[in-house]
């Protein structure tokens, strides 16, 4: 019996094992026939193509094409750390600008919220109207909706950014004590086991989520793409414009395009933290921080870093 509960388990981890390889060899023609044929699902004048890229946007065969194409850079850069360097550098730089860039939502938030209250409690009107050639009129409770917008935009395009300069809440129970080289094991092993995983699940659901509210009839995780391109027959646009109050913002799909985003940009984070972690460890204390960007510190400001207990 135990002989039969052992050949089985084995069984098992073969097929798994002989999928992963078939799936990593399928993902070069997966790619490579989505390159030479867009019109499939680039296409959006045809609601079949739509279909396409709500199903491939969220499958198996994506996912194995992203996992293929990190695995190759990662072998190349163990092979030549120059080129994971420039990897680390290119994609800290760009969470660095983006998170530069949206923090100034916050600026633009606050001086939002002040206009408002001018406008409701001084001058006593209804509305804001806005006038550069076209005019744009609307309600206070529009104006004020709107708000999370910057605030769902600056979470978003500054998590990764934040992140680059250290500045999340971690709790070093455990991490502080350890060696130098078994911090970036232990750095290594939670992009692995948590942070990518966490990425990837978030995005299954959150693009399913986007176009639930973008289209009709409602895709749905479940379905396979034949079953989806029987859908698309009756497709047409559905775009969610009804706010929470009657004269209130009407852009709230935009909040699940920023979801799946920050799925993005916390799996390619994910990915860059692995890589620095790697080349810290292989490369020794000497390599810690090394090519960071980090925010400067000008005369008289306090320096900023993440909060420990």
């Amino acid at each position: 019996m135990e002989e039969n509960g052992t050949s089985g388990l084995l069984g098992v981890l073969g097929g798994g094992l002989l999928a992963f390889v078939q799936n990593i060899a399928m993902s070069f023609y997966n790619l490579g026939y989505a390159i030479t044929h867009p019109g499939l699902w680039l296409d959006w004048s045809n609601s079949e193509s739509i279909m396409r890229f709500v199903y491939y946007g969220a499958s198996v065969e994506l996912l194995y094409v992203i996992l293929t194409t990190v695995l190759i850079l990662t072998v190349l850069g163990m092979w030549r750390h120059s080129i994971l360097w420039g990897m680390v550098r290119g994609l800290e730089g760009f969470s660095n600008g983006l998170g530069r860039f949206f923090a100034w939502a916050g600026l633009i938030m606050v001086l939002q919220q002040v206009l408002i209250v001018f406008t409701q409690r001084i001058f006593a009107r209804p509305d804001m109207s806005f006038g550069l050639g076209l005019t744009l009129s609307l309600d206070i409770s529009w104006w004020s909706e709107e708000l999370k917008l910057y605030n769902a935009m600056i979470v978003v395009f500054c998590l990764a950014y934040t992140f680059v300069q250290g500045g999340h809440v971690r709790v070093d129970l455990l991490y502080s004590p350890a060696s130098y080289r078994t911090k970036k094991v232990i750095d290594m092993v939670g992009s692995v086991i948590f942070m990518l995983p966490m990425a990837v699940l978030t995005w299954l659901y959150a693009w399913f989520f986007l176009w639930r509210h973008l289209i009709v009839p409602n895709p749905s995780a479940s379905e396979n793409l034949d079953r989806l391109l029987n859908k698309a027959r009756a497709l047409r646009w559905n775009v969610e414009t009804i706010g929470f109050s009657p004269n209130g913002f009407t852009g709230y799909f935009l909040f699940k395009i920023l979801i799946v985003l920050m799925c993005a940009m916390i799996f390619l984070q994910g990915v860059t933290f692995f890589w620095r972690s790697y080349l810290e460890w292989r490369e020794g204390e000497e390599s810690e921080g090394k090519y960071h960007d980090h925010d400067r510190i000008e005369q008289g400001e306090d320096a900023y870093d993440h909060a420990e207990f």
